[in-house]
């Protein structure tokens, strides 16, 4: 699929890690619900965004098995693939901005639906956790790795019924979640060791932050601005 880019959302200084996801950037490819969805299952990552709007930043987020009104990490791949300062995906209007080597976007925590945390008393009890834990529901377990510096160790168990993603490699809406819970900036190691910084702002907002870089080489040269995609 040729206008297909896959990206890693949220890695590491050093590059690596970072939670993959798929961007089909001409959504007109994929024109209705089913073949988004069956493509999505295709693919098989955690997220897969469809743009159907690039200059207006309207987007699609799908799962492997449903659609989403937001999610993070799609959200912060898509704003640095389309340099587009907003996006609209179904739940409302997020902000994007560049700063450096990092992305942000800005949401609203009471976007992210059926997302539970559980702090642990120890980085290593986070890290000793089969995958995925023993119960239902989609699980965002943390530890303090540095209190005082807002420093968090943390894992994603989606435990959902297509049980094609068992443990989330980097969730930015989960960590929305935990930051609006503690009410403070956080920079998150979360899976191999994806990184994720967060921001809580004075009117609810959340702030969230990461590196993406492509994950196919040679796709380099294909950023670029919203509008050049018009058409592809």
């Amino acid at each position: 699929m040729n206008d297909l880019d896959v990206l890693r959302v949220f890695c590491a200084g050093d590059g690596r890690h970072g939670n993959l996801l798929g961007v089909v950037r001409d959504g007109r490819t994929c024109p209705d619900d089913a073949s988004r969805q069956t493509l999505a299952a295709e693919l098989g990552y955690s997220e897969t965004v469809f743009v159907d709007d690039p200059e207006r930043g309207v987007v699609d987020i799908r799962t492997p098995g449903t659609r989403m009104s937001f999610a993070g990490h799609p959200l912060v791949g898509v704003a640095w693939l389309l340099d587009i300062e907003e996006l609209q995906p179904p739940a409302g209007s997020v902000w994007a901005r560049d700063d450096g080597e990092f992305t942000w976007i800005t949401a609203r925590p009471e976007w992210v639906e059926g997302k539970r945390t559980e702090q642990y008393a120890t980085v290593a009890e986070v890290e000793a956790l089969p995958a995925p834990p023993p119960g239902e529901g989609w699980l965002y377990a943390w530890a303090w790795e540095d209190e005082a510096a807002g420093r968090v160790r943390a894992r994603g168990f989606p435990r959902r019924p297509d049980g094609i993603i068992t443990e989330d490699e980097a969730t930015g809406s989960a960590a929305i979640l935990l930051t609006a819970q503690l009410d403070r900036a956080l920079n998150i190691t979360q899976g191999a060791g994806s990184q994720i910084l967060t921001a809580p702002g004075a009117d609810g907002t959340i702030e969230l932050g990461g590196r993406v870089r492509f994950a196919v080489p040679g796709q380099a040269g294909r950023k670029a601005r919203a509008g050049q995609f018009a058409g592809s």
